[in-house]
């Protein structure tokens, strides 16, 4: 009864705090529990072509079918838990190497800050999607490691950077110093007493990483560069524009994995927002 209460009072503050991010949290949880119980109970495989072609939606196929007969709703489930999965894993990879490449610049400095700020602004003149073709190109099969890995170690640079403001600015702070004072290494200051005082900050530029993550797989998908062996959301857009299903007639083999796309990055961009206004005071007013 008490955690029942808890919980409403958690979603009365998130009310009051920020509508944004009530509505980012609750539209990311539909979709991760349709995933949850769709891969549980929605028994389909989303390969196999076993109904009609082309069919509109209907209580069979709720979602439709594709040209080949296989069912959309089912590899809409796949597609979304794929992608959820390459966003998480591709944003947990840049994050950590933001953090890293900006907090180690920032607080140490000198030389080592002027090589990794070459690097990082280097990098963020290379546009993102040029880099992620010329680099996904070269390999002939792409399994889903393959472009988290791809997008990942591609997408931290604006990151680092915003880490690095961040970290000069506290760098210079009463706590670092009486911590430089009692003899603390130089990694336990950052790690420690630094970046610790940036998690809300970092938590935020995460929903991004992974709202970029998911679009950046579906721009590999769609121009036939995404993973060979997995169902995706941009795999399923892939498909319909290759079958040409717009000329057929099939609005719905479209339509629902670009609104999913779509609804799950702006939900992401909502969280960040509402972050943004429960921890700044500036944005909540």
């Amino acid at each position: 009864m008490a955690s029942g209460q808890s919980f409403l009072n958690t979603i009365k503050n998130m009310l009051k705090t920020s509508i944004k991010l009530f509505l980012g949290v609750s539209i990311l949880s539909i979709f991760i529990f349709f995933t949850i119980f769709g891969l549980l109970f929605y028994k389909v495989d989303p390969k196999e072509p076993k109904f009609a072609s082309l069919h509109p939606p209907s209580l069979e196929n709720p979602l439709g079918t594709d040209i080949l007969g296989r069912d959309i709703l089912a590899q809409l489930i796949y597609g979304t838990a794929y992608s959820l999965k390459i966003g998480v894993l591709a944003a947990l990879i840049a994050s950590a190497i933001g953090i890293i490449v900006g907090g180690v610049g920032g607080y140490l400095g000198g030389i080592v800050d002027d090589i990794l700020t070459l690097i990082t602004n280097t990098l963020l003149t290379i546009p993102s999607i040029a880099l992620l073709v010329v680099i996904a190109a070269y390999f002939r099969v792409r399994s889903e490691w393959i472009i988290i890995l791809i997008i990942g170690i591609t997408s931290w640079p604006s990151m680092a950077r915003s880490i690095r403001s961040q970290v000069l600015s506290l760098k210079s702070r009463d706590f670092i110093e009486l911590a430089k004072l009692l003899g603390l290494s130089k990694s336990r200051i950052l790690f420690v007493e630094v970046l610790p005082n940036m998690l809300s900050y970092i938590v935020m530029y995460f929903f991004l990483n992974i709202a970029g993550a998911i679009v950046s797989e579906a721009a590999l998908s769609v121009i036939g560069l995404g993973p060979t062996a997995t169902i995706s959301l941009g795999i399923l857009l892939r498909w319909a524009i290759a079958w040409d299903s717009i000329r057929c007639g099939a609005w719905w083999w479209f339509l629902f994995p670009g609104l999913a796309i779509t609804i799950i990055s702006v939900s992401l961009f909502l969280i960040n927002d509402g972050l943004d206004q429960l921890y700044n005071p500036r944005a909540r007013g």
